[in-house]
C-alpha cells in the first residue's frame, strides 16, 4: 500500500472510530455467532477490516459481558497451518484465523451473519488448546 493512500485510509477509519466510540447501540451476540465486524485499518500483519466500514467476518469465541468479547477474524483464503481452520458452508470456504485471535467492544459489531454448528465450534476450540 503507498504511504498516501495508508495515511487516507488510517483518516477514514479513525473518524468511523470515534463514531463506534459514541455509539449508544446496544447488540444481543452470543458466542458461535459469526458478525460483520469493523476490524478498521491495522498495523502489519494484523488482520484489516474491508470496504466503506472496515469490515470483516468474525466469529466470537467468548463473550464476556455485553461490551467485550473474543474474536477470530475470517477470510476466504484458505492456508493450512495450525494457525487456520478451514471449512466449506453453503459452498463457500472460509478460514477462521486462530493467531488473529483479539479483544474487541461490541460497538464494532454491525450485522448477524449465521451461527456455527456446535461440533465445528468445538474444533476450533480444541485447535486453539492444542496450540497453547
Amino acid at each position: 500500500m503507498q504511504q498516501d493512500n495508508c495515511l487516507k485510509y488510517f483518516v477514514a477509519w479513525t473518524k468511523l472510530k470515534i463514531k463506534l466510540h459514541l455509539t449508544d447501540k446496544r447488540l444481543y451476540f452470543k458466542e458461535r455467532e459469526i458478525w460483520w465486524c469493523s476490524l478498521g485499518v491495522n498495523i502489519g500483519h494484523e488482520e484489516n477490516g474491508k470496504h466503506e466500514f472496515f469490515e470483516r467476518p468474525v466469529l466470537i469465541l467468548k463473550k464476556f459481558n455485553r461490551e467485550a468479547l473474543w474474536i477470530l477474524p475470517m477470510s476466504s483464503q484458505w492456508k493450512n497451518t495450525p494457525y487456520h481452520y478451514n471449512s466449506v458452508y453453503a459452498g463457500v470456504r472460509y478460514s477462521v484465523r486462530i493467531s488473529q485471535l483479539r479483544l474487541v467492544s461490541s460497538k464494532r459489531l454491525s450485522r448477524r451473519i449465521r451461527e456455527l454448528p456446535a461440533v465445528e465450534f468445538q474444533k476450533i476450540v480444541t485447535q486453539i488448546k492444542n496450540l497453547l
